[in-house]
């Protein structure tokens, strides 16, 4: 009977503990799904308005401990306020939500949230009819129960979290709260910030791209940014020792694109891959809402295409970062067709002068991929895939019709991440330097020679930040037959060096008037005011020759 009992109590003790660590298992997943954030978001159910928000703290090591409320009446927010890199605890804030129609007389929603130590009441004259209520965290909420059709924009619509001292949401209708939540973050450099939306999601604003009245057209072509999450660590930074060797990557890279923004005020502003370091950026949404703020404050639109560091580490996959992006005011990118290869294959038309509704330049973006898929027969990195350079072409073929429309010469431009093989012909003549060897896929797939067949004058690329020339590739008869172009690297999260490379960012100055491209450099630091190389490569709607200064 004894050995019954003893048993029957061990087997009941075994079924229990495979039942915690069943709920912690189950817990785990969830936490480690970085990628799930965006589908789960409050921001992605209009009508909802926010009733109560909280902070869940969990041990990764106790499995009694659990991170999760009663999913009928609290929404999760899937970011670990610690990044996963809690030593013995994760955090998820949760809010409480419900269909603003469905509300009961007895129901309260939030009108405004603070974060911080202190009473927000402090000092203040008063608070009304409506009381500060504290939550974990530092959190501090205020309800009202008076929320109708007049006054239905104060009531708190949606949450999200962001990350990094330097942490900013350029979505329409949102506003960052106060300081970080106050969480032992003991060893964490990644500051959790709470991010609030109220009344309705606004529409964001798409403005299409034109010719300015003068006949002009500038693009600013930012490569190679390198943001992480949180201010980020400066990699090869120059001149050595400057600002007494104290050098945050991501303020110094986003000071010298604001300043660039702002001397040169161009008209479009092509991304042209590695805007977010992925193994530093465990928050990509952050990074990819520092440099997005800078454009849409200014309202210049802007496009981007993935290099092979996007979505490296848990960031997020391309299809998430590109419908994060899409969703962004003045951001002109696309997924593009889901039947070709890579995310991000997509042109922009820029329209006429004035009223006309004829495209006067067609921009074509291609996604290079990432890293070589058959690294034993070439090694290094991927290339552009057969059903990118069918649909280019037949989408090329299918425009050049309505750009006969056009009563000037129409031009055709193209960017890209990592340079074609064709880069790496040193026959070629350039200006500007080779610094280091051209990274190309070792397989070439032709996309060089659709360039061509094409018509399109230019390519631009980055991925090989201290290369930073415009090469003229030629026909068989040494005519000019496309001009193929580095940005240079503009971030300080990504690598510089040989030789003290100076941080710069490519420009193309187009006139319409003479359909003609000129291109130059700004540099970060040094001959801060200058342009550097500045060069024509399209003359009359061709690629010119180069011409060497005496």
């Amino acid at each position: 009977m004894t050995r019954r009992i003893t048993r029957t109590i061990s087997q009941l003790a075994i079924a229990g503990v495979c039942a915690l660590f069943f709920v912690w298992f189950l817990d785990s997943r969830y936490r480690a799904l970085p990628h799930s954030i965006h589908n789960m978001m409050p921001a992605h159910h209009p009508g909802f308005v926010i009733t109560d928000i909280t902070v869940t703290t969990c041990s990764t090591v106790n499995l009694l401990s659990s991170c999760r409320l009663d999913s009928k009446g609290w929404h999760r927010i899937e970011k670990d306020l610690y990044l996963g890199k809690g030593w013995v605890s994760s955090a998820y804030v949760h809010v409480k939500r419900k269909v603003e129609e469905d509300l009961l007389p007895e129901d309260k929603v939030v009108v405004d949230v603070s974060v911080g130590k202190l009473h927000p009441s402090m000092g203040a004259k008063g608070e009304g009819d409506e009381k500060w209520e504290a939550r974990p965290a530092g959190i501090w909420i205020k309800r009202s129960g008076k929320i109708g059709e007049s006054d239905s924009d104060r009531a708190v619509t949606s949450a999200d979290i962001l990350f990094g001292a330097d942490a900013v949401d350029p979505r329409e209708g949102w506003e960052m709260i106060g300081t970080s939540l106050l969480l032992d973050t003991s060893g964490e450099v990644h500051e959790p910030r709470l991010s609030i939306r109220r009344g309705k999601p606004a529409a964001p604003a798409k403005p299409t791209p034109r010719i300015n009245d003068n006949g002009k057209f500038k693009i600013m072509q930012a490569a190679d940014l390198h943001l992480s999450t949180g201010t980020g660590k400066c990699r090869d930074a120059m001149p050595v020792g400057y600002n007494n060797g104290k050098c945050e990557a991501d303020p110094r890279t986003l000071e010298f694109v604001e300043r660039l923004l702002d001397e040169e005020k161009p008209d479009l502003v092509i991304l042209s891959g590695d805007q977010v370091n992925g193994e530093t950026a465990p928050d990509t949404q952050s990074a990819i809402f520092k440099y997005a703020d800078l454009f849409i404050k200014r309202k210049i639109p802007f496009a981007t295409i993935f290099g092979n560091h996007d979505d490296e580490g848990d960031s997020l996959s391309r299809e998430e970062q590109m419908e994060l992006i899409e969703s962004l005011p003045y951001s002109l990118s696309e997924a593009g067709p889901e039947e070709i290869d890579g995310v991000g294959n997509y042109y922009i038309e820029v329209l006429a002068r004035g009223s006309s509704g004829h495209s006067a330049l067609t921009i074509y973006m291609l996604d290079t991929h990432a890293y070589s898929p058959d690294e034993r027969a070439f090694k290094g990195y991927d290339w552009l895939k057969q059903s990118q350079i069918d649909w280019f072409k037949q989408t090329a073929q299918g425009l050049k019709k309505a750009h006969e429309g056009y009563t000037h010469i129409h031009m055709d431009l193209s960017f890209i991440h990592i340079p074609l093989p064709e880069y790496a012909d040193n026959s070629n003549p350039r200006k500007g330097e080779l610094r280091e060897g051209v990274t190309a896929p070792g397989f070439n797939s032709g996309f060089r020679d659709a360039l061509v067949e094409e018509g399109v004058v230019m390519v631009s690329c980055g991925h090989d930040h201290a290369n930073e020339y415009c090469a003229l590739s030629r026909h068989e008869n040494e005519l000019p037959a496309l001009w193929m172009c580095y940005a240079g690297g503009a971030g300080f999260g990504g690598y510089g060096g040989y030789g003290g490379y100076h941080r710069r960012i490519r420009f193309f100055d187009i006139d319409m008037n003479e359909a003609r491209i000129f291109t130059y450099k700004r540099v970060e630091y040094g001959e801060i005011e200058k342009r550097i190389d500045e060069q024509m490569i399209v003359e009359g709607g061709k690629p010119a020759a180069l011409v060497y200064e005496q």
